[in-house]
């Protein structure tokens, strides 16, 4: 397989661990590991304890697999796969559902293995854009508009990143009913799913609603545990997650025994886990509107319905990349340009999910205020 670089965690592999103030992540603040396991109950304090570090079984801990259902309606822990992290679930499900011939079509801007996978197995691609206007979410029109005889798979990223939009639930139906009449499968990353700054906003999960529904999760966005790389996939097709599975055999044949047993004590305690997520969120959209009102004249911003990222725009003249090339230099604060995306339009993403995101913020600020010197 050939594949081009992943432009976003190559940006990221330069400055991620060198910038003192990272105010474009997209994952919650992490737990600390005696915070977690505070969280076990009984049966996870004594799993804990007694864990050995040999090898787990390849479709994951029977367990974790029964919480991991519970997060859904109608399904069972049959119907879930584990992998380490979704990265490894989105590069086997492509390996194994698509190849030459197949015609795929993918919601963009969005995480580039969403559609780079399916081009490297000898898919063609058609990028569905998402526009400023439109408020981010879905132009179910465009899409009618990109479907073949020949698409095989339609893959969205709802709540997305790194807009922070979120269809109505028409529109998330009418999805569905348009892939239906193809016989597509619409594979969903789904990883900021319960993040939703309202509740009744919440969608069904594309694994309730279609039997050709395939649903994305992870440890690491909602649940504020990115180092336990954990991820999964929940799907009704069977036949379609025994062929996962078997050529799991070719990546990592198995999740860390460690990871797999935090991230059961985690859910089984999932509404406190949530509830702090939700909390900083709230916090620190408090402090971006304030923001944004002030700097409307550097800034646009679509407000995210869901999630802990945003793209606004910088307004002006000057390319977005060299405004985060002069911010980090300057002030230390790593914004993540657009152009990692191959997206136009001088907008940036932006991360709401940390603690210290408004001493970030402030330094932003404070650069701005020299733009103009």
């Amino acid at each position: 397989m050939r594949i081009p670089d992943f432009k976003l965690e190559r940006y990221f592999a330069k400055w991620e661990f060198t910038a003192p103030h990272l105010l474009c992540s997209s994952d919650i603040e992490g737990w600390r590991m005696s915070d977690v396991l505070a969280l076990a109950d009984s049966d996870g304090r004594e799993r804990w304890e007694r864990l050995t570090l040999g090898y787990t079984e390849t479709a994951g801990l029977p367990a974790l697999r029964e919480e991991i259902a519970k997060l859904y309606r109608g399904v069972g822990p049959e119907q879930v796969l584990t992998f380490a992290g979704a990265q490894e679930a989105v590069f086997i499900l492509m390996n194994v559902l698509l190849g030459p011939g197949d015609h795929v079509v993918v919601t963009w801007p969005g995480y580039q293995s969403l559609y780079e996978v399916a081009r490297a197995v000898g898919a063609e691609v058609s990028l569905l854009r998402l526009r400023e206007e439109d408020g981010w979410t879905l132009d179910l029109e465009a899409l009618k508009r990109e479907l073949r005889p020949n698409t095989k798979l339609v893959v969205t990223n709802f709540p997305h990143n790194p807009t922070g939009a979120l269809p109505d639930a028409e529109t998330w139906k009418g999805l569905f009913a348009l892939a239906e009449e193809r016989g597509a499968y619409v594979f969903v990353d789904e990883v900021y799913r319960l993040l939703e700054y309202e509740p009744r906003d919440t969608l069904p999960a594309a694994v309730e609603l279609s039997e050709r529904g395939l649903s994305l999760g992870v440890m690491s966005k909602a649940f504020g545990l990115a180092g336990l790389r954990v991820g999964w996939l929940a799907s009704r097709d069977a036949a379609l997650l025994a062929r996962c599975v078997a050529y799991k055999d070719y990546t990592t044949i198995s999740n860390s025994a460690p990871s797999e047993v935090l991230s059961l004590i985690a859910l089984r305690a999932k509404e406190r886990v949530l509830a702090r997520s939700r909390d900083i969120l709230t916090r620190n959209l408090a402090v971006l509107d304030d923001f944004f009102a002030r700097q409307s004249d550097t800034f646009r911003w679509v407000r995210p319905r869901a999630g802990s990222v945003a793209f606004p725009k910088l307004l002006g003249s000057l390319p977005v990349a060299e405004f985060c090339q002069r911010l980090v230099e300057k002030e230390g604060v790593l914004l993540l340009p657009g152009d990692v995306y191959d997206f136009p339009g001088n907008h940036f993403r932006l991360g709401l999910g940390r603690t210290n995101m408004p001493d970030a913020l402030a330094r932003l600020e404070r650069f701005c205020e020299t733009l103009g010197r």
